[in-house]
């Protein structure tokens, strides 16, 4: 065999083994800049993994290839690293774009920052924008008891020319150059930002992604007033800190072993979720996922084996 025809035949069995083992290209194109959000406007559950506070560039880079559709960033209680938070948004974006060809996938944090009461929420919403300003896509705040913190946490998150206007909201809080080094996350113009940096149901346009734990007893009591506040997306009942707040720290797990208290609370945050027509967060596994979509979750916390199963039982057309 003469060498031009050797290397002929070298560069055929190069591109037969590339197209072998290529990935799939998908034709699916991205509506939206959150993923989450474009999901559960197409009627589809929405599955996260978690990620502890402090991960920077290189785990946001290992990681923009996940098989979640979101990824909680968890500085309740991991790490307040505004700085790596950053990183680990640049090495999202470095390592994307997803399968769904999003350029990232969204990212919603937990923060220190408690939906105590009025007055915690007015002097800590600095956090929430410290997050946000870092290019993420939702803040899921934790031990939403006060409506009134709520309306805090809403109005800290759209700035003051935000539409529409909401009675009880209040003018945004969100200042000008908030949307500098979170544009370039988002892949569009500071200006284009601004428009879209807004709570989503409340602006049918806005990519925030705001959610709710109800998970004491205190929040229990006023499920369905934090529920209701315009802005909010979902909510889930937070069975660990539930435990705690009625003292049965042993009393969640599944659903079937579930004490009854726990029962009882986990149902009024479901119906207040339903009454508010928001998505409802709760753990989903392998053998109850299906149930799980047909009583109401739209978020699912669980492992990849359960999401896959969800996404072939609700016939899910976007890549993953």
């Amino acid at each position: 065999m003469n060498t031009k025809i050797r290397l002929v035949v070298f560069a055929l069995l190069a591109a037969c083994w590339s197209a072998v083992n290529a990935q799939p290209v998908s034709n699916y194109k991205p509506k939206r800049i959150n993923k989450a959000i474009e999901l559960l406007e197409q009627g589809q559950p929405v599955y996260y993994v978690t990620v502890a506070g402090g991960a920077g560039y290189q785990e946001g880079k290992k990681m923009a290839q996940t098989w979640a559709d979101y990824i909680t960033y968890e500085m309740e209680h991991g790490s307040l690293d505004f700085t790596a938070l950053r990183e680990f948004m640049r090495g999202l974006v470095d390592g994307g774009p997803t399968k769904s060809g999003h350029r990232t996938p969204a990212v919603i944090a937990t923060l220190p920052v408690l939906g105590i009461d009025e007055h915690h929420m007015r002097a800590n919403f600095w956090v929430v924008q410290q997050a946000m300003a870092a290019g993420i896509h939702g803040i899921l705040l934790c031990h939403a008891r006060s409506p009134e913190a709520v309306r805090i946490f809403v109005q800290a998150l759209r700035y003051p020319n935000a539409k529409p206007v909401v009675p009880g909201i209040g003018e945004g809080l969100l200042g000008n150059g908030s949307q500098g080094f979170a544009s370039r996350i988002w892949g569009i113009s500071p200006a284009e930002y601004m428009r879209k940096a807004d709570p989503w149901p409340l602006n049918p346009e806005g990519e925030f992604m705001l959610g709710l734990k109800i998970e004491d007893k205190y929040a229990l009591a006023n499920a369905e007033l934090v529920a209701s506040v315009p802005g909010i997306a979902f909510a889930e009942w937070g069975p660990g800190d539930m435990g705690l707040s009625l003292n049965l720290p042993d009393g969640h797990g599944a659903n079937e072993t579930l004490h009854p208290q726990m029962r009882e609370a986990r149902a009024r945050v479901l119906a207040a979720t339903k009454k508010a027509k928001i998505a409802f967060l709760n753990t989903v596994r392998p053998d109850d996922v299906e149930k799980m979509i047909d009583e109401g979750v739209r978020i699912g916390a669980g492992s990849q084996e359960a999401a896959e199963k969800g996404r072939r039982y609700t016939k899910r057309q976007m890549p993953w």
